[in-house]
Formats: structure tokens, C-alpha cells, sequence
């Protein structure tokens, strides 16, 4: 789980303007970063199944949000790819 103090900064970085909290853009950082989190905890852990299943359907989540924003507006997507150093 991410700390609030985690999750001000990563939306702080990644807003459109000053009250956003739900782009498509702070969603996709906000997912990136509880996905690097499960991922260490599933390295220690590697039996874990149920947290396996969730760290899946965040995985799909994410994906689905990056198709959208790439429909929408291919420029802010490359954006955040790089931001992020994600591959696209």
C-alpha cells in the first residue's frame, strides 16, 4: 500500500492542473507505483497467490488506461510513457 505522503507526491508530478486527482495520467502513475510495491512483496513472497491475482488485474487496469489515453490524445500518452519508463 502507498502512503498518502506517496501518493500527494506522484500526483503533484503527474497533474493536469492544480485539483486533479483522477486522470488517466495520475491513475497510470498512482497503479505504476503500488505495482513496483507488489512486485517487491511477491519477489519476497513468492507463494502468494492471492496477491498475484490482484497485482494481474491491476496490470490489466493500467493497461486498459494507457489504451485510452493513447486513443485520445497519442502526445500526452508518449508523455507519460516517458515520465514513467514504462514501454509502450
Amino acid at each position: 500500500m502507498l502512503t498518502i505522503t506517496q501518493k500527494d507526491k506522484i500526483i503533484k508530478k503527474l497533474r493536469l492542473h492544480e485539483h486533479d486527482t483522477g486522470s488517466a495520467e495520475v491513475q497510470i502513475g498512482l497503479l505504476t507505483k503500488e505495482l513496483e510495491v507488489l512486485t517487491d512483496h511477491l519477489k519476497k513472497h513468492p507463494k502468494d497467490v492471492h496477491s498475484r491475482r490482484g497485482l494481474l488485474g491491476m496490470v490489466s487496469q493500467r493497461k486498459k488506461l494507457q489504451d485510452y489515453l493513447k486513443k485520445e490524445d497519442e502526445k500526452r500518452y508518449n508523455k507519460l510513457i516517458k515520465k514513467l519508463g514504462l514501454k509502450k
